[in-house]
This record gives C-alpha cells, sequence and structure tokens, in this order.
C-alpha cells in the first residue's frame, strides 16, 4: 500500500498550507478562459450507417430489460450478455478502455469483463458502487456509505473520510463536499487526507442547486469541472448555467469556461443527475446539452437540447445541430465518447419514425450524425448506452 501512504503524506502538505492560511471555505474569485461559439450543421440530417464505422470497437446498452447487450460495431451485430442486467453510470469503463465493471446477476458481486462478455473476474464481494480510482486501483463505495482504496487484485483498504463527499478525484485525495449553509446547500473542495480535519481545507464552489450542478473530474484528475449558476442579467429573476474548471492543489483558482449566457441568454446546461458533464478520454474536451429557459423553472422552461462540445484548452465551443431533442427532464440523453475522443454516442429519439429510441453517434469534427441501431430500450437509467469502448 506505499503508493496510497505517497499520496497521504503528499495531500497532508496541502493541508498543513491550508490549514495555515485558514481557507475555511474560502471565497473566490475567478479568471476567464471562454472563447468562441461555432455551429456545425452538415446537411443531409441522421445518415445510416455503411458497411464500415470508424473508429469502430463495442458499445454497450440494452435492446431489452433483461440484460446488458453488446453492439459491435465492426461487425454491425449486437448480442445480450447472460447473468448481467442493465445498469447505467454504475458500470464503470476502465481508465484503458478494455475493461467494464458490472454486478453478476448471480452472485451478487461486482466483476469486471471484457466489452464483450469474456475474461470475467470477480472483484468486490459486498459494494455498492466501485470506480476505478486508477489503472490498477479500486475507490469502494460501501452500503453504508463509507469509501475505501484498494488494489484491483485485493489487499489492504485505506479508508477515506467521505462523509456528505461525492466526486472523489481519480488518483488523488480530493473530492466535492455538499452540506448545509443556512437555508441552501453549498458544494465545496476538500481535502480527504485531512481525516476528521477535511472541513478546515473547504474551498468554496458555490451554492448546490438542482439542475445547475453538473461536474465531473477530467480522466486524470488534473481537474473539476462543474456547472454552477449564475446572474442572467437585469431584473428577471432567472439563473442561468456556465461551466467552470478548478485544479486542486495549485491555486484554487476558479476558471470559467463557459460565456453562454453572452449568446443565448439563460441556459440549462443537462440534467439533474450531478455527475453527468462527460469529458473525452483524452481529457481534452467535454460534451453536454444546453436548453434556452423561457423562465425561472428549470424544469418546464427549457426549450430543445442542442449537443454542446467545449475545447477546454482554446475555451472555444462547438454546437451541434443535426439532432435536439425535447426529452430532456429530469435528464437529457447520456453521452459517451469513443476511445480514441472522436465520435460520442446516445441514444436518441425521432419524432415520427417507428423505430423507438435510435443508437445515435457524431463525428465531433464533421458535426454528422450517423444511426448506429435502433430500438434501445428505457431502462431505470432512460435509453442510454452504457460505455464504448475496446474489442478484446
Amino acid at each position: 500500500m506505499k503508493r496510497f501512504h505517497n499520496t497521504f503524506h503528499q495531500n497532508t502538505f496541502y493541508v498543513g498550507i491550508l490549514c495555515g492560511l485558514m481557507l475555511v471555505f474560502l471565497s473566490i474569485g475567478s479568471t476567464t478562459a471562454a472563447g468562441t461559439l461555432t455551429e456545425v450543421c452538415p446537411e443531409g440530417g441522421i445518415q445510416q450507417r455503411g458497411g464500415e464505422y470508424t473508429p469502430g470497437g463495442i458499445i454497450l446498452t440494452a435492446f431489452d430489460k433483461a440484460s446488458m447487450w453488446v453492439y459491435n460495431i465492426d461487425a454491425n451485430s449486437r448480442y445480450p450478455l447472460p447473468d448481467t442486467r442493465p445498469c447505467g453510470m454504475n458500470c464503470r469503463l476502465s481508465p484503458d478502455a478494455k475493461w467494464i465493471t458490472y454486478v453478476d446477476s448471480i452472485s451478487e458481486a461486482y466483476s469486471k469483463m471484457r466489452l464483450n462478455g469474456t475474461e470475467r473476474t470477480p472483484l468486490i464481494d459486498y459494494a455498492a458502487d466501485i470506480e476505478w480510482w486508477s489503472n490498477d486501483t479500486l475507490l469502494v463505495w460501501t452500503p453504508g456509505k463509507d469509501a475505501y482504496l484498494q488494489a484491483e487484485t485485493g489487499g489492504d483498504r485505506e479508508y477515506l473520510n467521505v462523509e456528505s463527499v461525492a466526486a472523489v478525484q481519480p488518483g488523488g485525495l480530493w473530492g466535492v463536499k455538499v452540506q448545509h449553509d443556512g437555508d441552501n446547500f453549498v458544494r465545496a473542495m476538500v481535502n480527504l487526507a485531512a481525516g476528521d480535519s477535511i472541513d478546515l481545507t473547504a474551498v468554496s464552489m458555490g451554492v448546490d442547486q438542482p439542475y445547475y450542478d453538473a461536474e465531473a473530474w477530467s480522466p486524470n484528475g488534473q481537474w473539476l469541472a462543474y456547472v454552477t449558476p449564475v446572474n442572467a442579467g437585469g431584473d428577471t429573476g432567472i439563473a442561468s448555467s456556465e461551466i467552470f474548471g478548478m485544479q486542486p492543489g495549485t491555486t484554487f483558482m476558479p476558471t470559467k469556461w463557459t460565456d453562454l449566457t453572452t449568446t443565448y441568454g439563460p441556459v440549462r446546461i443537462n440534467g439533474r443527475t450531478s455527475g453527468d458533464l462527460s469529458w473525452s478520454p483524452d481529457g481534452t474536451h467535454i460534451a453536454f446539452w444546453v436548453m434556452t429557459l423561457s423562465g425561472a423553472n428549470p424544469e418546464t422552461d427549457a426549450g430543445e437540447a442542442k449537443v454542446h462540445i467545449l475545447d477546454v484548452t482554446t475555451g472555444d465551443v462547438k454546437r451541434y445541430c443535426g439532432f435536439t431533442t425535447t426529452e430532456h427532464t429530469p435528464n437529457p440523453p447520456r453521452l459517451i465518447w469513443s476511445p480514441d475522443s472522436t465520435h460520442i454516442a446516445f441514444g436518441g429519439n425521432v419524432p415520427g419514425d417507428d423505430k423507438g429510441y435510435l443508437l445515435l453517434a457524431v463525428d465531433i469534427e464533421t458535426g454528422v450524425f450517423t444511426q448506429l441501431s435502433e430500438g434501445l430500450f428505457p431502462t431505470l437509467n432512460g435509453p442510454d448506452p452504457i460505455a464504448w469502448g475496446l474489442a478484446p
């Protein structure tokens, strides 16, 4: 467990600095890195796939309520996976995109397998959820809402103080804590290595408000991207949304990555599920849905949702107009990336056809939407694909 102890000592060093400076829910300013917004609108509408679709690979999804299914892009074929059940965000793709975690429907234990269903390997007998903390280490959440780090092959456990904490940093020991502050809930970045003293390390991220609180860590854990409500201007009382980035362990100065309100007026980003900003595997882009707001209620006053992609290096945003949806409350379709960070897939319903929910993919360079398959089944989490990974 040397790796965990080294990380602990590094983060304890940060704790000492922060405690010394008394950064107790520090209210800080922000820098702005917002760039330009452009529209990507090729002609021709949604395309039918041909004999080959690059970049290939395997998409896991559900075509019925009984099990997970494999959609093999290269073979353009699909089949169910026995001894599995449909799952949503609690089936985790490994950092190398070669494995997926799942709950075995017979043993009820967490296991991993290749995306075609082979090489099934038990991981944890008893857990509420597990995440990939690194290539070979798991972050295990217990039914009692505790959490610990453990090597994938087993061994000692490193328990973390995760009371009221979510969104733990991949490869690190920072997390996002949500707690009461008067009549509101607020979010703060905290250092889990501080143990019972994590509140002394808290750096404010502002109010935690439903429909304005999407967040996600970059794959390498360097950045936390998060949505926060901002003033839409005027006396309308309508809140808007923007995406900010924060880098723990450095300056903690939030960077404002989008300026959507200037272009659209008040907007809503994504939905009620807080962990649904979608980072590309290479950590350069974030995909999300944007809806303009005609009033102060983000549930009833949101217009059509369109896919947007932020380049976190330049601050530029692209809007894709080949598909829109009004099925966005409480949540719009989940966006998943191809392993090479060139395409996004999701489940979408096109009004007026008889195909049900389609498995769609968009090339982020050309903006072309392609129908890969049809008949996605709306499980508890909706008609959402689970993961896009590599074939063995």
